[in-house]
């Protein structure tokens, strides 16, 4: 297990909250994560864009300004990996899962052969699972949502863009207008909604044929999460339920009425309103059905916004943008919202890591000790952080993965990289970037004073070397009891 910065007192403020909400409910509290695909740091209003950048977020805004808003919420730079991280609490060259599967791509085996989610553990303490929308994780019989511990999945299997591409004549025409083509790539990644329930088939809800279909995605995946927090509450039971929006990855499609709903009149910038909407909605039903209270709310992104699709991407202030280890590809919004439990108005730098998802959700689910001890966990348990009307994060670091290679870490309020993402076309952060080794000295960056990581500073920080390459050294020293998992997904 990752260590943990041990905070005695904010660990009892925290444990004192918990037993008093335990004692007033009787039960363990829900857990609602949104996360939004491809999402920037600065779209949101919380972080100053929202009106600012064309489309404003006021109900994300507010469960930001009623909970604690997190300015250092790390990610891994690409939508896979960062899922995998939330789901299992593992890095993702542990889990095999360090980049997107592609069309008919060929794995070594099930991704998820002796993982464990933190879906799966939670259903053992009485929770009912639910994993709706884009799931980006595995596309074979053994890789699906309902049979990786989710009661209940709702959703696509793939990413949006594979379903525009075999779609928007305009955009793909080489594909779309190639019969023969076409027709191999729907035959082996089907354009679909699908669903499931555990221990059953996967079920094919509707196939998806026209761009008005992809457009009207996010609105049935709202229909079916409204739903389901609508029975858990009839039932009172408790749930764990992830709402993954297809938004705002590319291809954007305006759902109807929202064409041009956003004053920047952008797709993009629509999606990002529909995204608030859907949110503001989600938070309705929880209260109309009395379960506000009784639930944890997180929002947060999976990656930075892409940039190599502008002008059908996002914003952030910092360097670089999604498929980089700059702060750009990896620091994403990140907010957490509980009524009564968590203080209202806070802000706070420490570092939070989606990894962190699976073992605060775990933790709150009383199931700790369930966590299986055969293998490496690079999550940490942030229930004080969050809980503690004062609370400081209990994570010293966060190491950041391009594909299988160890790229970069946060510590405190510097960023090292070890290797270097430069790239060589204004905005193609993914379609022409290089890899490279920083040499001599790893190159580090004082966020605080140089965020948009434009400067290293090696002799302002030879001070701080010793601590950052021992953090590395003990993280690779993890892999010797550990190895890495190889699924057919790594760089040659």
């Amino acid at each position: 297990m990752e260590p943990a910065i041990i905070h005695p007192t904010q660990n009892a403020a925290a444990q004192k909250k918990l037993d008093a909400y335990k004692q007033k409910t009787g039960r363990n509290p829900n857990i609602l994560i949104f996360i939004v695909d491809d999402l920037g740091w600065g779209d949101i209003g919380a972080n100053g864009g929202g009106e600012t950048v064309g489309a404003p977020t006021p109900n994300i805004d507010k469960l930001a300004r009623e909970g604690l808003r997190f300015t250092s919420f790390y990610a891994q730079p690409l939508s896979t990996p960062s899922r995998a991280a939330m789901m299992t609490g593992r890095l993702p060259t542990r889990t095999g899962l360090v980049r997107p599967i592609l069309t008919g791509e060929k794995l070594k085996g099930n991704p998820w052969d002796g993982e464990v989610t933190a879906a799966g553990l939670l259903q053992k303490a009485g929770y009912h699972t639910g994993m709706i929308g884009k799931w980006h994780l595995g596309e074979i019989d053994g890789a699906y949502p309902h049979q990786n511990g989710y009661d209940e999945y709702f959703g696509f299997l793939q990413v949006v863009s594979n379903i525009s591409e075999m779609t928007d004549e305009r955009l793909y025409p080489n594909l779309v207008n190639d019969p023969e083509r076409l027709q191999a790539m729907r035959s082996i990644q089907p354009p679909e909604i699908t669903s499931g329930v555990k221990g059953g088939p996967l079920k094919v809800e509707q196939s998806i044929k026209t761009i008005d279909d992809i457009s009207k995605m996010d609105q049935k995946f709202a229909d079916y999460s409204d739903g389901f927090i609508r029975h858990a509450g009839k039932k009172n039971e408790p749930f764990y339920l992830v709402h993954s929006f297809s938004r705002v990855h590319n291809d954007n499609y305006p759902a109807p009425g929202y064409a041009g709903k956003s004053p920047a009149k952008y797709p993009y910038k629509d999606g990002v309103v529909e995204v608030d909407d859907i949110v503001g909605r989600l938070m309705k039903t929880l209260k109309d059905t009395g379960q506000l209270e009784n639930t944890l709310v997180f929002f947060t992104s999976d990656n930075g916004a892409n940039e190599d699709v502008w002008p059908d991407s996002g914003f952030q202030p910092w360097k670089g943008g999604k498929g980089t280890t700059w702060e750009g590809g990896i620091r994403v919004p990140g907010i957490a919202y509980w009524p009564g439990m968590i203080k209202g108005g806070r802000v706070s730098d420490g570092i939070f890591d989606i990894l962190d998802l699976f073992n605060t959700s775990v933790a709150l689910g009383g199931q700790s000790n369930q966590i299986p001890k055969d293998r490496y966990y690079d999550g940490i348990d942030q229930t004080s952080f969050l809980l503690a009307d004062d609370g400081e994060s209990n994570r010293e670091t966060s190491f950041f993965y391009s594909g299988n290679q160890f790229a970069a870490l946060r510590w405190n309020e510097f960023k090292v990289h070890f290797r270097v993402m430069e790239t060589t076309s204004p905005r193609k952060n993914i379609d022409s970037t290089v890899l490279s080794t920083a040499n001599p000295a790893p190159w580090a960056y004082n966020l605080y004073i140089d965020p948009k990581e434009q400067i290293p500073s090696h002799h302002g920080f030879e001070w701080g070397y010793p601590r950052a390459l021992n953090l590395v050294r003990y993280h690779m020293s993890t892999f010797k009891k550990y190895p890495v998992k190889d699924i057919g997904l790594n760089v040659p």
